[in-house]
């Protein structure tokens, strides 16, 4: 059965929701693993067949543990999972473009097959207080992640990868 494995880094619940959305909708598809960035490692991505990576906009850039994962595991995997699909979510205060271009970028260095534009789910938080509040990703959104982790799933399983 074809492995979608699911990374992921939140600190006030917005990204974690959005891969929990997707991998409840991915494990109707293929066997699906759904990670926090700090417990992933190199062999959990050599064991899956497709990816989505899922983190916060902080300060106009990926998490710090979301980058620590790929800085973690970028050079033990380089070269071993060359075509294989990923998709991105980022949940972002304002914007979301950079974060989605530097996971973009170590994507297109590891050789995997962007399968869909990056989701940015904007949650308009400007404040200090907002900022570091607990979120609340609408449902409507939460769908959207669903469908992303459905799909892609499904693409693995049918061998569309």
């Amino acid at each position: 059965m074809a492995q979608l494995l699911i990374v992921y880094h939140s600190r006030t619940g917005g990204a974690r929701q959005m891969a929990e959305a997707a991998a409840e909708a991915a494990r109707a598809e293929a066997d699906t693993i759904l990670k926090p960035a700090d417990q992933t490692d190199p062999e959990d991505l050599l064991a899956a067949d497709g990816y989505i990576f899922c983190a916060p906009e902080n300060l106009a850039a990926i998490s710090g543990l979301m980058k620590e994962f790929f800085d973690r595991c970028y050079y033990p995997v380089l070269g071993l999972i060359e075509g294989r699909p990923y998709a991105q979510m980022i949940c972002a205060g304002s914007d979301g473009e950079n974060a989605a271009r530097q996971i973009a970028r170590i994507a297109m260095g590891w050789r995997l097959k962007v399968v869909q534009p990056p989701l940015i789910i904007c949650t308009h938080a400007q404040t200090p207080e907002v900022i570091m509040a607990e979120k609340t990703i609408p449902d409507d959104q939460l769908e959207t992640c669903r469908e992303i982790g459905a799909a892609l799933a499904a693409g693995l399983s049918l061998g569309v990868y």
